[in-house]
This record gives C-alpha cells, structure tokens and sequence, in this order.
C-alpha cells in the first residue's frame, strides 16, 4: 500500500475537510472528448482552483494514467507504481492489467520512486471526489528528455490497444518556479503556446531556450504526445500563480489544459 504522504501539508487529512475543499474547486461538467490533460501539483490552497477545473472536464473512464515528475530522485529513471494507493478519501486500485500490458521497454516496476513523491498523490483525491469505480496507472519520470516522453507515450499506447480499455492521461506539472509574478506569466504564457501548438519538439525547444523551471515538462509532453496520436487539439482552461493568494515577489505559475478529440 502506497501510504499517502502529503496529507495534512498540500491538502487536508481529514476526509470532510479534503471534500469540503475540493468542492470549493470544482463544477463537474464532465467532457467525454477529453483524452489527456496538464494538472497542477502544488498546495491546494495555491493550486487547487486550477487543478479543479482541469478535473472537473475529465470524463469518467476505466483507467487514469497519472505521469508525474520525480522530485526526489529515488528509484528508477521511469517507473510505474503497482501497489493500490491510500488517500484520506480511501484506497484507489493500480489497473494490475494494464500495468502487465505495458511493453515495460523503458518503463520500471519500482515503488522507490513513487515512496515520497507528491506529484501523482496530489491528483488522487480529485479523481476520487469526481469519480467511482476506477483504476489508476501511476507514472513516475525521473528522465523527461523528448525521446523517453514519445517512449512512455507510446507503451501507454500499446498497452490501452491491448486492453482495450479508455484511459485519460493526466500530466501533472507546475510551470515556471520562483520568479516574480508579471515575469512568471510571461514566461509561462511562451511554454503554454508551445503546448497549444500541440508541437512536441517546439514545446522542448522552448523549454530549453527559456532554461524553464517548469517540473513535469516531460510529463506534460507524454500528454501531448497521447494527444497526438488520437488527433486532439490543446486548451487552456485556466491559469493562475501562487501570487493570486500569497507573496507576488516569488511565486509558482499553474496552468490548467485539456487535450480534446
């Protein structure tokens, strides 16, 4: 069991307290053409409005592949969690047969690198406010260059043919980090173009060029590459910095995208 680590620091440990917050954030007007998204992983408090309009458009499906950064550098480079997860809100199954699926060319079985990493946690409680009777596929990137994202994508890919199952892909992802608040919206506004480009390569261009502090940008591109392939099209939804509730000196941006058929 996956024991949740960031309850009671990002977002509340008591159930009633998480699910009042939570419906503070979103207005469910669930979207059946959406096949992947970029979700936030900060403090709800800072991120959550964004983070819970991105959810409140994601359809219910079978299976939620979550692919999150690894912040903590443990485990392996690419690796997928298999033990069932525990939130304040209850225990969320791994999808054991997709999982199986995976052609696991570049993708590891390793619980290490999910041990203490919030960027896939934070997502679950949201799913599990919005949704019943599904499974997830938690994805950890330690590497995120453009080869291993389109190597990820396309074992998610392989392994949703074999199954037959209907999956959404959700990247979660801050942008930009620690920056003042009119320069973290400018920057972040160049990265999310690159998105809405749906251009892979122009979107790791840009975040080169920019040398972006953006944390999940791999995961953002696994996203759209998962988009890619069944014909989506990018959208904003929302945007918002930590500056909105805190200090404007130094903030964190959030952007909040579905990828839609």
């Amino acid at each position: 069991m996956r024991r949740a680590i960031v309850a009671g620091q990002f977002y509340p440990s008591d159930p009633e307290s998480l699910r009042a917050m939570i419906q503070t954030y979103v207005q469910p007007i669930k979207d059946e053409s959406v096949v992947s998204c970029v979700s936030p992983h900060a403090g709800y408090i800072y991120s959550g409005k964004t983070a819970g309009k991105v959810h409140s458009l994601l359809p219910d499906v079978e299976t939620y592949v979550i692919v999150g950064p690894n912040h903590t550098g443990y485990g392996s480079p690419v690796a997928v969690s298999t033990d069932d997860w525990q939130t304040p809100l209850g225990v969320v199954e791994v999808d054991k047969e997709f999982i199986k699926a995976l052609p696991k060319r570049i993708i590891d079985m390793d619980e290490i690198a999910h041990r203490y990493e919030h960027s896939l946690e934070v997502q679950i409680p949201f799913l599990q406010y919005l949704h019943k009777n599904f499974k997830i596929v938690p994805i950890c990137l330690g590497m995120q260059d453009e080869e291993t994202a389109r190597e990820v994508s396309e074992e998610i890919i392989e392994a949703e043919e074999k199954t037959g199952k209907r999956i959404v892909v959700v990247a979660s992802s801050d942008m930009h980090h620690y920056l003042q608040d009119e320069e973290c919206r400018k920057l972040d506004a160049e990265v999310i173009d690159a998105i809405l480009s749906m251009d892979v390569s122009k979107f790791y261009k840009k975040i080169y060029e920019l040398q972006a502090s953006v944390c999940g940008y791999g995961a953002i591109a696994v996203a759209m590459n998962y988009a890619k392939h069944h014909n989506g099209k990018a959208e904003l939804v929302d945007y918002s910095t930590s500056g909105d509730v805190a200090d404007k000196s130094m903030v964190v941006g959030y952007a909040g995208i579905v990828f839609r058929i």
